[in-house]
């Protein structure tokens, strides 16, 4: 059975990383963590820098030729801040991470954004952004929305990922 490939998204700072490190260790060998930003560094999946800001504009179509291979290999978590240029057929499952914007607002101070930028990520939390771009893009069944504000809200997460996965895992079986 090939498994699952699972996208972990939401506005910087709510914390995909720290979700897909956590379950990289838990599903290891079976799952390997695609850091969508990682790739675009090494691989130069870059259009253009937006001075404004301040981050480079990803060449979806280099990126997705690049992932296409890889996904069609299942077991594959993908970490991104978007969601709406992948291909639905390549996702079981979506998770949208939210934090609280006081939170959110520190992480990113921490991270020494810019006000522009923190402003900008903090209002993409404040309209939920992200979860409406998923939401629009993504089957509502394969949609789920995680919240991240504490450490125990990471282990909730990471068990709620396991749950879906055995349920999928079971639901497979009986095919």
């Amino acid at each position: 059975m090939v498994l699952p490939n699972i996208l972990v998204t939401g506005t910087p700072g709510t914390g995909k990383s720290e979700l897909c490190k956590l379950l990289v260790e838990k599903l290891a060998p079976d799952f390997t963590w695609q850091s969508v930003s990682a790739i675009v560094s090494e691989h130069g999946f870059v259009e253009e820098y937006d001075e404004d800001l301040q981050c480079p504009v990803l060449d979806e179509d280099r990126l997705l030729d690049y992932l296409e291979p890889i996904m069609q290999q299942g077991g594959q978590i993908v970490e991104y801040h978007s969601s709406d240029f992948f291909p639905e057929r390549w996702f079981a499952a979506v998770f949208v991470m939210r934090c609280s914007t006081t939170i959110l607002y520190d992480r990113l101070r921490e991270r020494q954004y810019s006000e522009k930028k923190i402003k900008c990520n903090v209002e993409c939390e404040i309209f939920q952004t992200l979860l409406d771009e998923a939401r629009d893009s993504y089957r509502d069944e394969i949609v789920f929305e995680l919240q991240s504000d504490l450490p125990a809200h990471q282990d909730a997460n990471v068990k709620q990922v396991c749950e879906w996965l055995e349920e999928w895992k079971n639901k497979k079986g009986k095919k």
